[in-house]
This record gives C-alpha cells, structure tokens and sequence, in this order.
C-alpha cells in the first residue's frame, strides 16, 4: 500500500483521482492498481540503485530497468502523469523510509540522477520503437505480421487457441499480428534497445482497433485490458529468445575470431567427456611461472566431433589432464605458447575454459606435426607475454579501489579486460569523470606502484572470504568454492585473522582467479589514457602500464615542452603551431588527466590566434576601405565614373570587398579592388557596380570582372547586388589586369 505522502504528491503530479484502496473489478480503470505499481517500483529501484545496482541490459539490471519502464508506463497511462514525473517520487521514498535506511539519504542525488537518466533514454526507446512499428505497419497493412499470410490461415494454424472474434477474416485490416518466429520484435530489442515487454504498448500506440493485450511468458501473465472490444495480441517469447541466443552466438563467434581461436564446446561435448571419463582439467599450474609442464592429452576436439589423433594443417581443440595456461576467464586474456610432443609442436593461440574442461586451440607449426590422445606433452607458456599482462591485472585491482576512494562507493565493476598491451575498465557511474577526479585516480594508482607494496593470494573458503571488510567481488559473478583472495599491500593471512579491522577498507583485496605480479613495482607506472560513456550509468576507462605507460608520460613531457614553446611566437607561425598540436595532442596515447591540461593551454593559445586574426580583419578592412576611397576621391576629381585600386591585404576577401561597398555607397560608382598574396601565388579581385542609375546597363560587373581576369588567368562570379569576385594564379600579371580593368570600364562608361 502506497504511503499518504506518496500519494498525496503522486496525486498532485498526475491529476488522477485519490487513492481509494481498490483492487480487481472495483478498481475501475486501474487506477489503484497503478498507484500501488509506481509506489513499489520506486521503492524497490531506490534502494538497489543506494546498494550499488544500476538499470541496465543484462542480468538483474535489465530487471531494474524493466521495473522501471512498467513504472512509468502504469504514471503516464494509466495516471496521465507529465513526462518526467518518476524521478520526483525518490524524495517521497527518502523522506518515508530514510530515517531507518540512511544509505537513501546518502545516495539520493545519485538515485535520482540515474532514474532521471533511465526516464529521459525510455522516452526515446519508445519513441523510436513506434516510428518502426509505424513503418513495418505501412509494409504489412492487411497481412499477418512475420510472414503469416492471412489470419484466416492464422488462425487454423498454430494460434486456434487465441479465440479471435469469428468476424475476423483474411480481409481484416489488422496489423500486428507477432508469430513465434517473431524476428520483427528481436529486431527492435536488438537494433533499438526495444524491450520485448514493451511491444504491447507500442502496438496500444498505433493499432486502429479496440485492443486487450496478453502477455504471456514463463514468470508472469498480464492481462491489460485497454478499451473494451477484444483482439488478442500474442508476443512469443519463445521466438523472442531463440533469436536473442542466436544473436549472442553471433557474438561469441565473432569474439573468438578475433581472439584468434573458432572451436567452441558446448554443452553436449562436455558431456561426452564425462561419459568417456575424462576428469576435468587440473589448472592450478597456473599460478606457477617460468616452468615447463609435463602432462597428458586427454582428448582432441574439432569443433563438431572427438579424434583419436591429429595432423597437422587443421585447427583444433586439446584439452589436457592438466595445464599451466591460462584459459581467458575474469576478464584476463588468455595465454599463448607451444605443446611440444614426440610428433611435433603445437602452437596454442587460444585458451578456453568449459565446464571446467580447458581447451588449447591452435595448430601445428609443420605440416608433419601429429598428436594422439594419451601422448605426452610439455606445455611451454609464453611468459614474455603474460609479463605484460600481469601488471596490467594487478593494476586492474588498484584502480577499482581508486575509483572507489575518489568517486564514492557506489561505484561498482561492471566488467574489465587485461591485454597485454593496455587494461580497460567498466563500472558504474552516473557522469562523465572530470580531469581532475582522473589525476587523483591516476595518482593513487602511482603511489601505490611507488610504494613497492606486496601482491599477495592464497585460496580460502567462500565464507571466510566474504566476511573481510572491503574485499571486492564482480557483482552477479558466481564464484567457486574454496576461492581465491588476491590483497594488495598486506598478506591474505592478515585479513582473514581479523576480518571485520576498518584498515581494510584502505586496500585492494578481491576475489580473483587471476596471473597477477608479486609487487607494485613490477607495473614501473601507470597511466588513464580513456574516459568514456558505453551505456546509461556506465563508464569505461582504459589505462596502460610498465614501458608502455612510461612512454606515455615522456610524449607528455614532450608535447607540453613544444606548447610551452609556441606560446612564445605569435602571428601567423602560431597560428600553424597550434593547429599541429591540437591534432597532435587529440591523437595522442597519453594520460587523459594531462591531455587536458595542455588542451586547456592551446585553447588559451587559440583564443590568442582568434583574437590577432580579428585584429588584423580589422587592421585589412581599415586599410582597404582607406585606400579605394582615396582612390575614388581622385578617380572622382579626375571626372572619371569608375575607379580601379590595389590593396596590400593579402587573401582578406572580407576586405576587399567591404572595400567595394563603401566605395560603392560613399561614392556611387564603379570599383574594382585587387589584392596579391605572393605567398599563396594568387591575386584576389573584388569588383562592384551600383544598380541604381545607368552605369549597371552600361557596365556588366561580371564581364568587368572577367575581362579583368583573363592576364591573371583567374575565374570568378557572381553579380548579384551588383558585386562580383575572383581570383587568378598568374600575379606577375596583376599589372597588366588593372590596365585591362581601366581600359574596359572607360570604354563601357564613355
């Protein structure tokens, strides 16, 4: 039951009558229904957003935002509530409930920012989502949706059990009618970001007939009953899921290509495995560095089927009886290297774990290569390789304690991945995070690297893992049990003795099943090259580390040494020194903190170039207008009714041709202006005849112009209020343009 509070504010913000406490069919309108809809939705998203959660597309955000779509949807149908009313309710809950659960006080700004956030994106997705139920409308106007051919056909298929009303037939101008292949709504969720349980407000929106609506699914059945003649629409979740898999394989697919590897084992290869007794891989070997290890094939996978034994030339799958390769897991790419058997060497390109089988995918590197199952093997890692990508995992951990200590704690891993060139970071977070918030972030990372502080881990029970204060878990992850505790800066030992201390809130300890380095100092430096937006509340950062990260810092040094340089020049020079830096800079893999900063200091520079360049137009505009006119006082005084100038302005267009018009309007005759820029090779001419009078009949500005700039080889055009301009590439001949100008007007104006 909604609080008086609510509804009294909930009833001013929408209109709709007062709450009465009805249900079922004395709930007339649902009007009740929907008070009680909004009133817990608000509730439940106000305190999962205060714990870390965020609406989003996966997993239990994609509940979160569904939650809160069925919410606004119940204010704005039902309610008639004003566009934007959700996120006004969070105050009510505060003010309710915050006394006992101090965390909404806490957090309130920040729950109300993203539900304002999640209410603006709902607006546009369902905006959108209409316009293309608009267009397949126009398509399959009197056709079933989804390639039924006819209702009539419709309905003796499949669907009979839907009760259409018996006037229906296949002349019925039906629109939507959503089959269980229902590719058309898997389009919207996945091209759009068009939830499926919003397909029936989208069809309320623009279907011409009286509708009830049944939502069927496995958790839950709606039935919405809009006005009261009933057709029933069916949305096949079935269809709707079988299509998101498909697309999700896709997906899979495409990741492993690129990882370098295609074979994939599912469920039923696994299976098989068991069937055959193979045990899963041991992987604890793992953790051991710069040793080879003897171990035994245990089985060969093509992808599709087993083999007994291998040649070389084709891709396969080997899993082990046991391995000390990583197979990519927790965000950590997998390692690389050789089997080497009796028969010849393997080259591991790929390692993937499934149901706890890890499988080796690669070939061999001759043509003669063969492998059996039951042969010896000895797995050579390529440890060069993961030294570059432990680093940037153990430094995966120190920045998400970072971003903790300088952002807040609601900020929360929503995924991560470790390459051995750079290391890349989602989490949770309602804005964009400020330069200066990134160099404290950065610095707390470098000091710890400075600091020389042990990494340490050791496997420990679940239970015992969860009671120590601070340590950090991947929500939604599902972790095994003995788990492994990585801690930063003080031994897993020590937080397990005392697991409630408060001085573990000031470190990095996490689950983690990870490669990782023994201390801080091994990552030499650390460096934020990113920051962006990915999604609704979700933010990415991509760092590097070791050599890399150090090379970044010096091109820093480098290129703020060359700002600080251009902004002792000026003019024309620093004009083209700050253009080069700005691209420069921008395409620069350095610390994003820094890379604002010497933003900052060009656009201090810039503003500078703007403001000579304004100066000089003015300084060009003063000159040219100065001299034509002088020109025209003497050209006037000589009885002439046209006059032909040269001004030193360079290519100032804007010049020569506010030269033009004044002369134009001040004097009322003809002109023409010319400027060289000997450094661009071209000369630029302005010409001009006044419209009012005889002299425009007499004297055509565009012949004018283009008798004047033949010498210069030039074209030009124009003509329109009496003004038109060129440019020519031959100044040697400016001379002999301006006798062809005088000597054409005095022949014209005679």
């Amino acid at each position: 039951k909604p609080s008086q509070s609510f509804v009294q504010i909930l009833w001013k913000a929408t209109g709709a009558r007062p709450y009465l406490g009805r249900v079922g069919p004395d709930d007339v309108g649902h009007i009740d229904m929907a008070y009680r809809v909004v009133a817990d939705h608000i509730r439940t998203l106000s305190f999962a957003i205060a714990d870390g959660s965020c609406p989003g597309n996966e997993g239990r955000e994609y509940v979160l935002r569904r939650i809160l779509r069925r919410a606004v949807r119940y204010g704005t149908e039902v309610l008639k509530a004003q566009e934007g009313f959700f996120n006004g309710l969070v105050r009510v809950v505060v003010e309710v409930m915050g006394d006992v659960f101090p965390e909404l006080k806490d957090h309130e700004v920040h729950i109300r920012d993203i539900i304002t956030a999640e209410e603006a994106s709902f607006g546009k997705t369902l905006l959108n989502g209409i316009e293309r139920f608009k267009r397949a409308a126009q398509d399959v106007e009197g056709k079933i949706f989804s390639g039924q051919a006819s209702i009539s056909g419709f309905v003796s298929s499949d669907y009979a059990d839907l009760q259409l009303p018996t006037r229906l037939n296949s002349d019925y101008p039906i629109f939507f009618f959503l089959s269980r292949i229902l590719q058309d709504a898997f389009l919207l969720w996945d091209t759009y970001g068009f939830p499926l349980d919003l397909t029936q407000v989208t069809v309320e929106l623009i279907i011409l007939l009286p509708t009830v609506f049944s939502y069927s699914s496995s958790t839950h059945e709606i039935l919405h009953q809009l006005m009261a003649e009933e057709i029933h629409l069916v949305v096949d979740v079935e269809g709707f899921n079988s299509a998101m898999d498909e697309a999700r394989e896709r997906s899979r697919s495409a990741q492993n290509k690129q990882a370098g590897g295609t074979i994939a084992m599912d469920a039923d290869a696994t299976s098989t495995l068991h069937k055959r007794g193979v045990k899963t891989t041991i992987d604890t070997f793992k953790f051991t560095w710069f040793q080879d290890h003897k171990t035994e094939i245990k089985a060969i996978y093509t992808g599709s089927e087993f083999l007994e034994s291998v040649v070389g030339g084709a891709e396969v799958g080997i899993v082990l009886e046991s391995t000390s390769f990583y197979a990519e897991q927790g965000g950590q790419i997998f390692d690389t290297g050789l089997l080497e058997g009796p028969s010849g060497s393997f080259q591991v390109c790929n390692v993937q774990l499934y149901g706890g089988f890890v499988v080796h995918i690669g070939y061999f590197t001759g043509e003669s290569g063969r492998f059996s199952v039951c042969d010896k093997v000895i797995c050579k890692v390529d440890y060069d390789r993961r030294k570059l990508i432990a680093p940037n995992h153990t430094c995966t951990h120190m920045l998400n304690f970072a971003l903790r200590e300088v952002l807040g704690n609601h900020v929360d891993q929503k995924g991560s991945i470790v390459l051995p060139e750079k290391l890349r970071f989602d989490f949770s977070h309602g804005k964009p995070v400020k330069p200066d918030e990134l160099r404290k972030i950065e610095s707390i990372v470098n000091k710890q690297i400075k600091d020389e502080l042990g990494v340490f881990a050791k496997e420990v029970t679940l239970t015992d893992a969860k009671r120590v204060n601070g340590l950090r878990a991947v929500f939604g992850e599902v972790y095994p049990d003995p788990v492994r505790v990585v801690a930063i800066g003080q031994k897993v030992e020590d937080l397990l003795a005392d697991p409630e201390n408060e001085a573990w809130l000031s470190i990095s300890a996490e689950l983690c099943g990870g490669t990782h380095i023994s201390n801080t100092r091994e990552a030499e430096a650390f460096a934020l090259v990113s920051e962006e937006g990915i999604a609704k509340g979700i933010r990415r950062v991509t760092a590097v580390t070791t050599g890399v990260a150090i090379k970044a810092a010096e091109l820093a040094f480098d290129l703020e040494q060359e700002v600080n340089e251009a902004s002792k020049t000026d003019g024309s020079l620093l004009e083209q020194k700050v253009t080069s830096l700005n691209g420069r800079v921008e395409s620069a893999s350095i610390s994003t903190a820094k890379k604002a900063d010497l933003k900052a200091k060009l656009s201090v520079l810039q503003n500078q170039v703007i403001k000579a360049k304004k100066k000089i137009a003015e300084e060009n505009i003063q000159r040219a207008v100065k001299v034509a006119t002088e020109m025209a006082e003497v050209a006037s005084s000589d009885g002439k009714a046209f006059c032909v100038s040269h001004v030193s302005v360079g290519s100032d267009t804007a010049a020569i041709r506010e030269a033009v018009v004044k002369v134009m309007e001040q004097k009322g005759m003809a002109v023409m202006v010319f400027s060289k820029d000997e450094t661009a090779n071209k000369t630029l001419v302005c010409a001009g005849v006044p419209e009012k009078g005889d002299k425009s009949k007499q004297l055509k500005v565009l012949d004018w112009l283009k008798a004047a700039l033949e010498p210069l080889k030039g074209k030009g055009g124009g003509g329109k209020g009496g003004l038109a301009q060129g440019q020519g590439t031959d100044i040697s001949h400016l001379e002999d343009a301006m006798d062809v100008a005088n000597s054409f007007a005095a022949m014209k104006l005679w």
